[in-house]
């Protein structure tokens, strides 16, 4: 200390002027790189460590010829839709679309092949198809053999036939899978240790490269959608218009990102300024500490950005968690100002500015290296988004304290503060009023703290990780509502493959199977007679067999598969099933124009697989991901006779379902770690098991209070309130350490346990009071967000606070009065 007081001495209070100098040269380098800062909302961002399902999911597209790249666009006239008028209507709506530089091509009910021609067969299928773009048909007969068809119910015509959809493929250029594949073999090369320092050069030059189109793409694609929006309101005169698709899904939800960083950033800032203004009503309260938040920021977007370091969905809070975290350090900076200015009125503004940094360095170290640890936990998720965000509060926080304990004694070196008449009154603080509380109801605490750690186990034994993607957004939103009339009317929401992989000849095939007294065109003849081609009697069937299983969960809506189209094959074939002679010659039988649409989705002869495509019920109350995922496999395992090593699930709704589903052991894991490491920390700095013990019990009830409180709400865990138990602890803790601290150095003056209560309640309990008021008044605007785990972040943030803070004015101080942990003076 004496070092660090000599430091002060010498360098930062006598010459402020130089400590902003320098200061601002470190802002405006990291100012450079603000162009840099970046959101990212892509399937990456997503992910688990390590995961191997997106790269499945990627290696399925390419396979299958397959791809999430396209918008949906539901249309629902309020007239007929099958009239020579609807149908123009939509006719004019779909070619205004594909005229669109970025639009590759659409798909929708007029351009889709119809089977309605009484001289349509096998053999004159390429001859007699008609479509309604290219062919006079009459619009009810077009409607009957839309309808009749197995394929476009529920996919590009509601069963009703009053909304249909467009598909709008947005193709993504191959130069970025070029990047992407380059990338990731230079990340594999150099994980294994095998990179040379070229290979190094290359994966930094590859990956800035990789970057800077992911962000061209992205800003077209932003464009590209914002188009489509114009076009889409020049028809909802006539028609209920929604939009859906991934690509518009992850534009809105950056969208919500950046209006969260801006908006909810500003707005947290201004409600915590209001609330110092009313505090402290000084203006040199309100400037310095706005100074202080903002410069930590400043700082941390201008290292992002020269990082380039992404910032995600979950990780889109942590400016407004810097700001409260910056702000709790000079609160608790400026009233212990306030009380030595109390102390000594006549004291010089310089003296009272070094007693205060000296008395205060210490227990704010200690709070910001606690606070560290409970987010630096969060490293330990598995969880990429989760991990990122860890590493990113961790840096904050430090950055966040240096820059308190410099520039807050420059700034009041340069302007201290007057003394408040306030200040130098004898008059009680509000906070007094929970140590008379605690001193005569100290049973009450002690019985209410145990039943609401009772009600804590209860719901943590409630939570779930059970959550519709839908759900993030609110009704009134375009991604809701257009999800809501996908999955009611368009057969369902969110992708799932189902791939089989077809077991492999044998080695020595033996004789011709011609040989045999079984024809295997014609007849049953089974696989191991016949294994070179998916189009034989027995793999159909079996495939069948598969189709209608998926197809009758209650989970599912539309099922696509070669079992689809060889029910479209037979309904040409006059409504008779296929033959085994028939099924060998399909791929022959199929124009090659259609071949894209019935055969390659679905069969690749290339990979020995077929591929299942399925959309999942987002708005079924009763979806379980996890218990729907292990039916499917146990299913076509152990009925149906597939080896599970031949069974790969895939797309959007399996990662989704890996991330979600870690979120319990990554919880359990993050919270053990947090609490073994602030109980270590706590033995460290108190050097008494006791008091350490002590110091844990209301941390341990803030965190299980907001936990048990959303498996009481049922409200499930998801990407971000997975954050707030982590969150909690470290806010929590900077209370507790801050009381403990006071109490022990006031108890050294008298040896009073009620006597020292009281003056820690009425010094450093206001600073706690003062802190957890600005961070739930600041997070309480989180409410307006259209994302709705930020809105839960925000309100349970808060909730946490107030029962951080309860926990520390009540239970902490009566477990302290009645185990006595320190020595007498």
């Amino acid at each position: 200390m004496n070092r660090l007081g000599a430091l002060y001495d010498r360098f930062i209070l006598p010459h402020p002027w130089i400590v902003l100098i320098l200061f601002g040269a470190i802002l405006a380098l990291a100012a450079l790189r603000f162009d840099q800062f970046r959101l990212d909302a892509s399937a990456e961002s997503l992910v688990l460590e390590n995961d191997r399902s997106l790269e499945e999911y990627r290696q399925v597209n390419r396979i299958f010829t397959t791809s999430d790249d396209f918008l949906v666009v539901t249309y629902s006239p309020r007239e007929d839709l099958f009239s020579e008028t609807g149908l123009q209507r939509l006719a004019a709506l779909r070619d205004e679309l594909q005229a669109l530089e970025a639009v590759g091509s659409t798909n929708s009910i007029l351009n889709v092949p119809l089977l309605h021609s009484p001289d349509l067969t096998l053999d004159t299928v390429d001859s007699e198809i008609k479509t309604l773009d290219d062919h006079d048909v009459a619009p009810q007969t077009a409607r009957q053999a839309l309808l009749d068809n197995p394929m476009y119910p529920n996919l590009l015509l509601s069963e009703d036939a009053g909304t249909t959809a467009i598909q709008v493929n947005l193709p993504t250029p191959e130069r970025y899978f070029e990047l992407l594949n380059r990338r990731n073999e230079l990340r594999d090369k150099a994980s294994s240790g095998n990179a040379s320092a070229e290979d190094q050069q290359q994966l930094e030059q590859v990956s800035r490269q990789f970057i800077d189109y992911t962000e061209q793409l992205g800003a077209e694609r932003d464009a590209t959608i914002g188009q489509v929006r114009s076009i889409l309101d020049n028809y909802r005169e006539h028609a209920s218009i929604h939009l859906g698709g991934v690509p518009m899904i992850v534009a809105d939800m950056i969208r919500f990102i950046e209006s969260d960083l801006s908006t909810f950033g500003l707005g947290v800032l201004a409600f915590l300024l209001l609330t110092l203004a009313i505090i402290f009503r000084q203006w040199r309260w309100v400037l310095v500490p706005l100074l202080c938040c903002g410069f930590t920021v400043w700082l941390m977007i201008g290292f992002l950005g020269w990082a380039q370091w992404p910032v995600t969905v979950i990780s889109s809070n942590f400016i407004s968690l810097l700001l409260i975290m910056t702000l709790s350090l000079t609160i608790h900076l400026i009233v212990r100002y306030r009380e030595f200015q109390h102390d000594e009125p006549g004291a010089a503004p310089r003296d009272v500015l070094r007693r205060t940094i000296m008395a205060m360095v210490k227990p704010c170290f200690y709070m910001a290296v606690t606070t560290i640890v409970a987010f630096g936990s969060l490293t330990f998720s598995g969880i990429r988004p989760v991990i990122d965000f860890g590493w990113m509060m961790t840096l904050g926080l430090t950055v966040a304290f240096l820059i308190t304990f410099l520039v807050f004694p420059a700034l009041l070196s340069l302007l201290p503060p007057p003394l408040d008449n306030r200040v130098t009154s004898n008059k009680v603080p509000f906070t007094d009023a929970f140590a008379r509380f605690t001193e005569h109801f100290g049973g009450t605490v002690l019985v209410g703290s145990a039943i609401i750690a009772v009600l804590c186990v209860i719901g943590l034994n409630r939570l779930t990780v059970e959550n519709s993607f839908i759900d993030y957004f609110k009704s009134s939103t375009e991604i809701h509502q257009g999800m809501i009339t996908i999955d009611g009317r368009l057969g369902g929401t969110t992708p799932l493959d189902v791939v089989i992989t077809d077991e492999p000849a044998p080695e020595n095939p033996g004789d011709d199977p011609f040989a045999s007294d079984c024809d295997p065109f014609l007849d049953d003849c089974g696989d191991e007679e016949y294994r070179d081609t998916w189009y034989t009697y027995q793999k159909m069937r079996d495939l069948g067999a598969v189709h209608d299983y998926l197809h009758s969960l209650p989970e599912t809506g539309k099922v696509l598969s070669i079992s689809t189209t060889l029910d479209l094959l037979a309904q040409v074939n006059g409504g008779e099933p296929l033959d085994a002679l028939q099924l060998a010659f399909v791929p022959a039988a199929v124009p090659e124009d259609l071949q894209d649409i019935l055969l390659t989705p679905y069969i690749s002869e290339e990979h020995d697989q077929a591929r299942f495509s399925i959309r999942i019920l987002e708005t079924l109350p009763e979806l379980r991901r996890q218990e729907l995922l292990d039916r499917i496999r146990n299913h076509l395992s152990t009925e149906l006779g597939y080896d599970k090593d031949r069974i790969l699930l895939s797309g959007m709704t399996v990662m989704y379902n890996n991330m979600l589903q870690s979120l319990f052991d990554s919880q359990i894991k993050t919270i053990g770690v947090v609490f073994g490491a602030i109980l270590a920390m706590f033995l460290l700095l108190f050097r008494s098991v006791k008091l350490a013990l002590i110091g844990m019990a209301p941390n341990l009830i803030a965190a299980g209070s907001v936990l048990g409180l959303m498996g009481w709400l049922g409200i499930p865990l998801d990407m971000m309130t997975i954050t707030v138990a982590a969150i909690t602890v470290g806010i929590a803790v900077d209370d507790t350490i801050h009381y403990i601290h006071r109490f022990k150095t006031e108890f050294a003056k008298d040896g009073a346990y009620l006597a020292t209560m009281h003056r820690c309640h009425r010094s450093i309990g206001q600073a706690m009071f003062f802190t957890s008021l600005t961070i739930i008044s600041g997070f309480s605007i989180l409410v307006l967000s259209n994302f709705i785990p930020t809105i839960y972040f925000g309100l349970f943030t808060g909730f946490a606070m107030f029962m951080a803070l309860l926990g520390a004015l009540t239970l902490l101080p009566r477990l302290i009065v009645l185990l006595k942990p320190f020595p007498a003076p």
